[in-house]
């Protein structure tokens, strides 16, 4: 909560996974039984060991990459098909997040309004999905190391924060932007650092430029220092 180093996590400033998984178990669960046993996130309670997984930790640095690097190589194979364009296209696969349907829909509309040169889209053949469940890691973004990724949406982190600005802020890690808890409310990627009562959804001018930088020309080179990036 305290570091000044945007160790990129892609875990939306909620803890990513320390070890690198096909789908997380409790999204394995929740999903199998989505009708009976997901009931929408309210309501929830959240617990100490949520509210401090929200502020991460360093040891998330290279699951963060990971994940940067699936969705960027996904998101590129596809647009090798159509050289030229300016725009890439990232696409998302919410069916396994019901219950969140709205604020992802929602945080991809405010990140597609707010950066040009990557526009989020959902669909099949996605490039990243959202699962949802309980895990007392919160909410977090990872890879299958298969060339995808995914975000993970705890219940009991979205009932203590604002929901949309955790999805928003975990969707950011998927555009390539590093966590920097001891920003301020106004940065979407303080996430969980200025506290509960920060509810701001929105990235900043330099959170937006540094996305469209990371993305211009709909095929740029991969920085490979943009998970330890010092503010």
């Amino acid at each position: 909560m305290k570091r000044s180093t945007m160790a990129l996590t892609a875990a939306l400033g909620l803890g990513l996974a320390a070890s690198i998984t096909a789908v997380p178990a409790s999204a394995a669960t929740t999903t199998a039984t989505s009708a009976a046993v997901a009931p929408a996130h309210h309501g929830h309670t959240s617990t100490a060991a949520s509210r401090a997984a929200y502020v991460g930790s360093a040891a998330e640095q290279a699951d963060n990459q990971a994940f940067f690097d699936a969705v960027m190589k996904s998101a590129k194979a596809k647009q090798a098909a159509s050289p030229g364009l300016r725009t890439v296209t990232v696409v998302y696969d919410a069916s396994n997040a019901p219950s969140f349907a709205n604020e992802i829909a929602n945080s991809a509309r405010i990140w597609n309004s707010s950066v040009r040169n990557v526009q989020l889209r959902s669909g099949s053949n996605a490039d990243f999905r959202y699962y949802e469940g309980n895990d007392e890691r919160g909410s977090y973004a990872s890879t299958d190391g298969h060339g995808r990724g995914y975000v993970f949406l705890d219940y009991q982190q979205n009932e203590e924060y604002d929901s949309t600005r955790v999805t928003a802020h975990e969707t950011g890690h998927v555009l390539g932007l590093p966590d920097h808890y001891s920003g301020p409310c106004s940065e979407l990627m303080s996430g969980g650092g200025p506290g509960p009562s920060c509810t701001n959804p929105y990235p900043n001018s330099a959170e937006r430029s540094r996305v469209n930088q990371l993305w211009a020309n709909g095929l740029k080179a991969l920085d490979k220092n943009v998970f330890t990036t010092v503010r």
